[in-house]
């Protein structure tokens, strides 16, 4: 306990003490050794051949380091007394031979401590959390290499099976890392491999530079079981074993971490409890962001866990990091000795602050797209009125009274008239037919959004609410004419989110899923094509993390194992059915920054006397929401009970977090131009206590009883009116963008596909392209140009030419036609049926028209069979007489008998006429 009476200086010293007590070494004075008394000892003012060192320490009777003491005022300037410690480090200790200089050298005050491990490269001092533990030291020690020598010694990347963005990143990391720089981001889109990435660097980490232990933190455990089946998965290109086979991975569900793991897989809310040494509260690692927290005016601090010490991780990867590094977790990251090393593929400005503006990856969604690692998105629009407008109920009108969580009906007399905006939609008011009209408008579009599909692609719906959601699962189901397997709910409330996910993913059915948040960020369902936004959102970074849910590549064979008409992911459509992709979006944090938190503890909370912004600032929020759902009645009971009006409490909330009332105030009170921390924390603090006077328990009781009694309005008698469904943006800009994207292809390889000399130089030879040259033509171009697939452009030209007719069914038809287009030999688009039947007419008036010899009705009917063929196989031989449909009306050999000697030339001839 700190004497009365001390000067700065011993006050640190006895802080020193204590930290050092709680790192396991035992304090002793210079007078009084005893090696015995611990595994490691600090002596006081221990003598050296420069003079006395505050600290010298000493593990199993070997000299390790020293420690400089300075009191609390010289944090500022901690850093100058580096080369005064170091003097201490290199000098002679008395009683003791150490002929090296001393490895470790601390600098600390009552408050920070500082580090350096002078057998790095480049030894340079960093803030540690506390001192290491004896048993740390000496392990380093025995070390030939320190971590960041060893990290010098890294070998070169062996880059098979790795993108180019992968290797980039890992190569740069490294470099980062040999650099010593503590904090590195890595940006990677969606589905380019960001886990994949991580994982690579983390095996070199163990392998090469003698890591010892690395820990990968996610914020949700689904992610944490993603990750670490990604991890099971693994398999290095240098050796043939599975990660799990090399080096022991653990994802933790309790608070043991085992001795042996060399890979730990934590939630942050997991290590947080950890370090705290609380139980974590059930459900806490199911939600994004997840203060499912003890309330309490602010967050307790981490301190240290001798079973978990700072230095316990070589490396910490955070998975997520844009929604990871503030409030309550920065804590926790900020608690380990390590490097740090961000994943994310939307980072803003926050999260370049936290990692220090060294990005070592910078792999955008438009470079992924052009590489071919993500798939691009076309934005299709569904408006309808009341989304718009919103809606109107009519006094005496009868109308259903639901309650949100039991879905308890009743029906009862509408008192007044009432206008409810769009935004009240499916919050306070539900409109069934405004869902039914979307979900309807949907299921029309469907052949104009995804051509020549016999099946709905994986579509995933994004939900306001579960109630929403509900509505939306028994709407779909009933607007498609399906079963329960059709469409299903994956939230966290859904019992079976997980079987019902892995079936999204791999299984035929769901072929819809709706979500409020569960799969919104961060969860790899790569069969999907579809997104449909039902809700609205605010934040840009959720947005993206949103929209990456339809970015990932997946190969044409294991989509057609879930949808069996596709040919291959070319793109991903968002139909936006609530105006998400044209609403203004913010990188702000949202006002309630404690969701998790029950209202009724925000309030008490509040009442009692919590002045923290976090919390304010997400009871202002909570109660800014129903003073726009309350009625009027409902208002006037709170206002009765409060004294004011609830706008006028919500106002006052916000305003005694307002930084600038604030800051007057503090100027006010104390005098200061320049208030210091201390006076704007009294300001707030007084400014909070004020508009939270208010506050009384049966006030309290009333808003609670009130917020979860508040009824849903079903307006049953408000129809909704399509207003448009359409691809966003000009569509005829875009179509010619489309276009000509096409034209500069085909005129990249004219020369060089034979297909395409013969349609664009070669018109003689048009009779000699055949099915096997159109077919290797769209190979090559989707390997090329995935997103140029031929129902993509075909849509196009359509709009173009005012083409009015069906898409052919065939993409081999539909390119054929394509070329054509673009080749200058049909004037607008023409299916190759449609040109083939004409073509054919006119040859038979040709062959007809002269004194020539005239097929008979038996040869005209093998005539017409080849047409048909030609149409959809763009050209005949012989050897395709032997198979149907020919085969079963005699084959090659009945052909001979209709035609004799002269079949081949009317093979040739038809084969040239149809061509044309």
């Amino acid at each position: 306990m700190t004497e009365i009476n001390q000067n700065p200086e011993q006050i640190a010293r006895d802080e020193i003490d204590a930290r050092l007590t709680a790192a396991g070494w035992s304090v002793q004075p210079s007078k009084a050794i005893d090696h015995g008394a611990a595994r490691g000892i600090a002596v006081r003012e221990y003598q050296t051949s420069v003079g006395p060192a505050d600290y010298a320490l000493f593990a199993t009777k070997r000299a390790l380091g020293v420690v400089e003491a300075k009191p609390n005022s010289w944090g500022a300037k901690i850093t100058t007394v580096e080369d005064q410690s170091a003097g201490y480090a290199t000098a002679q200790l008395k009683w003791v031979k150490n002929p090296e200089p001393l490895p470790f050298i601390y600098e600390a005050t009552g408050q920070i401590t500082r580090f350096t491990d002078t057998r790095d490269p480049k030894p340079r001092s960093r803030e540690v959390f506390t001192f290491h533990r004896p048993e740390t030291l000496g392990e380093w020690q025995a070390q030939q290499k320190s971590f960041r020598a060893a990290l010098h010694d890294l070998p070169a990347l062996i880059t098979d099976g790795l993108r180019d963005c992968q290797i980039t990143a890992v190569t740069n990391l490294e470099n980062s890392l040999k650099e010593d720089r503590p904090r590195a981001l890595v940006q990677m889109a969606t589905g380019s491999g960001k886990t994949f990435t991580a994982i690579t660097q983390v095996y070199r980490l163990l392998k090469h530079a003698g890591a010892r232990r690395i820990l990968f933190l996610v914020d949700t455990k689904n992610l944490g079981e993603q990750a670490e089946q990604e991890f099971m998965s693994f398999v290095p290109n240098d050796d043939s074993r599975k990660f799990t086979e090399l080096y022991t991975v653990q994802r933790l569900t309790s608070s043991h971490i085992s001795p042996h793991a060399q890979v730990c897989i934590s939630t942050i809310q997991r290590m947080y409890s950890i370090l705290k040494g609380e139980d974590l509260t059930e459900g806490a690692e199911d939600e994004n962001p997840a203060e499912r927290i003890q309330l309490r005016r602010e967050p307790l601090p981490v301190i240290y866990n001798a079973k978990l010490p700072p230095e316990f991780f070589d490396v910490v990867i955070i998975d997520e990091c844009h929604r990871s590094i503030y409030n309550l977790w920065r804590q926790v990251i900020e608690y380990f000795d390590s490097f740090l090393i961000g994943l994310t593929a939307t980072p803003d400005n926050r999260t370049y602050g936290f990692f220090q503006k060294n990005v070592v990856s910078e792999y955008t969604h438009e470079k992924a797209v052009a590489d071919g690692v993500n798939v691009g998105n076309e934005i299709y629009l569904i408006e309808t009125d009341v989304t718009q407008k919103g809606g109107q109920i009519r006094a005496e009108q009868l109308v259903e009274k639901r309650e949100r969580q039991t879905r308890a009906k009743r029906w009862q007399s509408q008192d007044t008239d009432e206008a409810y905006a769009g935004t009240q939609l499916d919050r306070s008011v539900v409109n069934p037919d405004q869902i039914r009209t979307v979900i309807r408008a949907f299921r029309d579009k469907l052949p104009e959004i995804f051509p020549n599909r016999t099946e709905v692609p994986k579509t995933l719906i994004f939900a306001k609410t579960d109630s929403h959601a509900d509505d939306i699962i028994q709407t779909v189901r009933q607007e498609f004419g399906e079963g329960n397997q059709f469409c299903k709910k994956i939230t966290y409330q859904a019992d079976d989110s997980k079987s019902v996910l892995s079936d999204f993913r791999n299984a035929y059915y769901p072929r819809i899923a709706v979500t409020v948040d569960m799969i919104a960020t961060g969860t790899d369902v790569k069969p999907l094509e579809c997104l449909l936004f039902m809700r609205d959102v605010k934040s840009a970074n959720y947005f993206e993390q949103m929209k990456g849910r339809g970015t990932r590549v997946v190969k044409a064979d294991d989509l057609k194992k879930v949808t069996p008409s596709a040919q291959a992911k070319t793109h991903y459509v968002i139909v936006d059915a609530v105006g998400v992709t044209r609403s203004v979006k913010t990188a702000s944090q949202p006002l309630d920054t404690k969701p998790s938190i029950p209202f009724r503890d925000l309030a008490m909370g509040v009442m009692m006397g919590a002045t923290d912004e976090d919390t304010v600032s997400s009871l202002a929020a909570r109660l800014s929401r129903l003073d726009k759902q309350l009625g009027p009645d409902e208002q006037a009971r709170i206002t009765e009970k409060a004294g004011q009006p609830l706008s006028r409490i919500v106002r006052g909330l916000f305003d005694a977090i307002d930084g600038d009332r604030i800051e007057t105030l503090a100027r006010t009170t104390t005098g200061q131009a320049d208030p210091d921390d201390a006076a704007m924390d009294a300001a707030r603090d007084a400014l909070v206590t004020e508009a939270a006077n208010v506050f009384t328990g049966p006030l309290i009781e009333l808003m609670d009883t009130i917020r979860r009694d508040h009824e849903q309005t079903i307006d049953h008698d408000t129809m909704d009116t399509l207003l448009n469904a359409a691809w966003a943006g000009d569509t005829t800009t875009n179509a010619q963008t489309i276009a000509q994207d096409f034209t500069d292809w085909l005129n990249e390889h004219r020369d060089e596909i034979e297909a395409l000399t013969i349609y664009f130089t070669q018109p003689a030879r048009r009779a000699h392209v055949t099915y096997p040259m159109i077919k290797s033509l769209l190979e090559t171009l989707r390997a090329d140009r995935p997103r140029l697939a031929p129902a993509y452009v075909w849509r196009a030209y359509a709009h173009l030419d005012a083409y009015k007719g069906t898409a052919p069914l065939s993409d081999l038809t539909q390119l054929v036609a394509l070329i054509r287009r673009v080749a200058g030999l049909d004037e607008a688009l023409t299916t190759t049926e449609d040109r083939t039947r004409r073509n054919f007419q006119n040859w038979l008036l040709r062959r007809h028209s002269g004194a020539g010899e005239k097929f008979t009705e038996a040869q005209m009917d093998w005539l017409r069979m080849i047409r048909d063929h030609i149409a959809t196989s763009i050209h005949i031989t012989r050897d395709d007489l032997d198979f149907a449909p020919f085969d079963a009306q005699g084959g090659l050999g009945q052909m001979h008998a209709l035609f004799g000697s002269g079949m081949d030339a009317v093979l040739d001839e038809i084969n040239e006429a149809l061509s044309a």
